[in-house]
């Protein structure tokens, strides 16, 4: 028992550690692809280090919700880091708390804060893009749920290390429809809920065309800092959830040792570093959405999940 709740601990350590370096590989890398000389993978850390050293003002305008929901935000990712298999392919203390639908939404409180909060204040650019934010939530959802839906089909459940366990195994077909179809699905759900591109530019400061930025556009100091991080490690997780437990399950530690453990922190990132890639490869592809045509882009991942939860109820 002991053991299993060390393991947690450093599943959340290394959630909390590694998280800036993700997005700051993932930065390097599209710089490095379109041709930039860009900034240093540690990057990340950097920003959040000046962040923390600066004062927070707050609007006088402000309620409770503004400052209660950098927290949130923060804690969110680090909760579902406790149900999900990060580093063991055995389940530990917590496993059982909840599900994947149970994580789905527990991640969507954290969006859900940040949209009050940026209504919260008189800035009419938060409203503005909150309301984006809201769509791309309201349609990024169902995803989530046929998603899950058609993993429990196979593995007769939604917890995610029963999941783990039987839904890429040999007999599962890694290449059939109905699994292809639901990556697909799934990797659209992480590009649309990261704020990524096509359906968002997270560089892009540009206060009429902000989505998933107009969160923090009024947070400063230890709240934004707060707010940045917990999205890296919002990003980390649902790549996580895709390469664990959705892609493979290898690498992970099989005993509860703390040796196996560590082991498994180089293997796990280095399946991180493949998805970091197809991302950079699909974020220079690609240009960003007009507004109007995500709905076209969430609405092609719900048929890609609808057609994959049908072809697995009528293949097998």
């Amino acid at each position: 028992m002991t053991a299993r709740i060390g393991l947690n601990l450093l599943q959340l350590l290394v959630v909390l550690a590694l998280a800036p370096l993700a997005t700051g590989v993932l930065n390097r890398l599209k710089e490095i692809v379109q041709s930039k000389r860009g900034p240093s993978v540690f990057q990340p850390y950097r920003d959040l280090r000046k962040l923390f050293a600066k004062d927070e003002v707050v609007s006088q305008e402000a309620s409770w919700i503004f400052r209660f929901t950098p927290y949130v935000v923060f804690v969110t990712p680090l909760i579902v880091t406790l149900l999900i298999p990060v580093l063991t392919s055995f389940p530990l203390f917590f496993a059982f708390m909840g599900d994947m639908v149970g994580a789905g939404f527990i991640l969507a409180l954290g969006g859900f804060f940040a949209t009050l909060a940026a209504v919260d204040t008189v800035n009419p650019y938060g409203p503005m893009g909150a309301s984006r934010t809201r769509m791309v939530g309201f349609l990024a959802e169902p995803v989530f749920m046929i998603v899950f839906f058609t993993v429990s089909f196979v593995a007769s459940s939604t917890i995610p290390y029963i999941v783990q366990q039987r839904w890429v195994t040999p007999e599962s077909r890694f290449f059939a429809p109905d699994h292809v179809l639901l990556l697909v699905a799934f990797v659209m759900l992480i590009i649309a809920e990261a704020g990524r591109i096509p359906v968002d530019n997270p560089s892009g400061h540009f206060e009429l065309a902000m989505i998933d930025e107009s969160k923090v556009l009024e947070y400063s100091g230890r709240g934004a800092a707060l707010m940045k991080w917990g999205g890296e490690m919002k990003l980390l997780v649902l790549m996580i959830v895709l390469v664990n437990v959705l892609v493979s399950p290898w690498g992970l530690a099989a005993d509860p040792s703390l040796l196996s453990a560590l082991l498994a922190i180089p293997l796990v990132g280095l399946k991180v570093l493949g998805f970091i890639v197809l991302l950079v490869i699909v974020e220079s592809s690609l240009a960003k959405l007009r507004l109007f045509r995500i709905s076209e882009f969430l609405g092609t991942a719900l048929v890609a999940s609808v057609a994959a939860m049908v072809t697995r109820i009528f293949t097998y």
